[in-house]
């Protein structure tokens, strides 16, 4: 496994968030040597859903309010119906997420994750995958969507669920190991979603 000794990475997440893409990717990212930071809207604490019910509480370690997305190396968006659909209301936390792609950072994003990501515009162009409903919308967006176990575009890493967890981690480390990475060429796809913005 890749060192990520020295990288910060904020995991933003609210209340219904898929417990394991949560979970599972902070504990490796905690082995290989990051620090994780858990930020949210909600002040304290935000609870998990596990199959159909509400899961385990996770203790925020720094309210959205007082985050700075500039003290972070890369940025962790786990899943769940309820988590993304909260985030993208948030004009805080779609500006933090924001911040990362027009810094270059690496982003990763599992299941319905990436939903905040629509709203924060930048998607367009880029190749990704996601949980198989959300793919209208981000097609919608201009992305370049494909049914994949993970896919990689110029540090922006994208898993469709839970059962995709070993290679989201595997390549979610790696890219976030790399660090800054290039932007993407503009893309058509890309130049035809951002006509009449």
């Amino acid at each position: 496994m890749q060192s990520l000794s020295g990288k910060k990475v904020a995991i933003l997440a609210a209340d219904g968030f898929e417990q394991s893409e949560l979970i599972e990717p902070k504990k490796a990212l905690d082995r290989a040597g990051a620090k994780t930071v858990i930020v949210s809207p909600n002040p304290q604490k935000i609870r998990g859903w596990k199959d159909k019910n509400w899961g385990e509480e996770c203790q925020v370690d720094e309210p959205l309010e007082r985050a700075r997305p500039d003290e972070f190396d890369a940025l962790l968006l786990p899943g769940g119906v309820m988590n993304p659909d909260t985030l993208r209301q948030d004009r805080r936390a779609v500006q933090f997420a924001k911040y990362f792609f027009r810094a270059g950072k690496p982003v990763a994003a599992i299941c319905h994750g990436a939903v905040t990501l629509i709203d924060a515009e930048v998607v367009a162009g880029r190749l990704m995958t996601s949980y198989p409903a959300i793919q209208k919308d981000l097609k919608n967006a201009g992305a370049k969507w494909v049914d994949e176990e993970v896919v990689v575009d110029h540090g922006f890493v994208t898993s469709r669920k839970p059962a995709d967890l070993p290679r989201f981690i595997e390549k979610m480390i790696e890219e976030f190991a790399e660090g800054i990475h290039e932007p993407p060429p503009v893309r058509p796809e890309a130049r035809e979603a951002l006509v009449g913005l």
